[in-house]
C-alpha cells in the first residue's frame, strides 16, 4: 500500500486534491480528523484537543489502510499527517506533544505532496489565518518539515486543474519506484 499525504496550509486545497486523486486512481482518501472534531467540540480548543485530534487522524488512516489492502487497492491519499499536527501545535501553542513527534518518527510514508498558498482564500467557520503572510510563513514551516525528512515530497500549485496534474505525475514517478 502506498500512502501519499496532502499537507501545507489551511485554504490550499487539500481537501480537493484528495478527492481528485482518489477518484483518478480509483481509491479512497483519509479526511482531515481535525474538521471533523472541531465542528462537534467547537473551534476554542488547547493542547490537549490537538492530541486528541492526533488520535484520531491516525486511527481513520489505520481504519482506511486496512480496508484498503482488504479491497486490494494499492494506494491511499492522506489529509493531514502528524507535521500537520507539528505545525499548527508549534505556532499556536509554541509546543508539540512528544507523542506527535513520536508518530512522525515511526510512520511510514512514501510521499508528500506540499500544496503552496498561491490559490484564492476561501473562508470558512474553521479557518484562523486569512493573511497571505501569514499562510506564506507557516508554508515555510511546512517546507523546513519536508527538507528535513527523508521521504520525497513535491511542491504542488497552480490554479486546481494544474494542481491536480502536476499531483498525477508526481504520484505517477512514486507508483513506479
Amino acid at each position: 500500500m502506498r500512502k501519499i499525504v496532502i499537507i501545507g496550509p489551511e485554504s490550499t486545497g487539500k481537501s480537493t486534491l484528495c478527492a481528485q486523486l482518489a477518484a483518478h486512481y480509483q481509491t479512497l482518501w483519509v479526511a482531515e480528523h481535525a474538521r471533523e472534531y472541531l465542528l462537534d467540540h467547537g473551534k476554542d480548543y488547547d493542547l490537549d484537543d490537538l492530541t486528541k485530534i492526533a488520535h484520531g487522524q491516525l486511527a481513520a488512516e489505520d481504519s482506511l489502510v486496512n480496508q484498503l489492502q482488504t479491497a486490494g487497492k494499492s494506494v491511499v491519499f492522506i489529509d493531514t499527517d502528524m507535521h500537520v499536527m507539528k505545525v499548527w501545535s508549534e505556532i499556536v501553542f509554541g509546543s508539540c506533544n512528544n507523542g506527535i513527534l513520536t508518530a512522525i518518527a515511526q510512520r511510514p510514508y512514501d510521499a508528500y505532496l506540499l500544496c503552496n498558498t498561491d490559490l484564492p482564500w476561501i473562508e470558512d467557520e474553521l479557518r484562523e489565518y486569512p493573511d497571505l503572510q501569514a499562510r506564506k510563513k507557516i508554508f515555510r514551516f511546512y517546507l523546513d518539515a519536508m527538507i528535513n525528512q527523508d521521504v520525497p515530497w513535491y511542491i504542488i500549485e497552480g490554479n486546481y486543474e494544474q494542481r491536480l496534474q502536476s499531483a498525477i505525475a508526481a504520484v505517477d514517478t512514486i507508483l513506479l519506484t
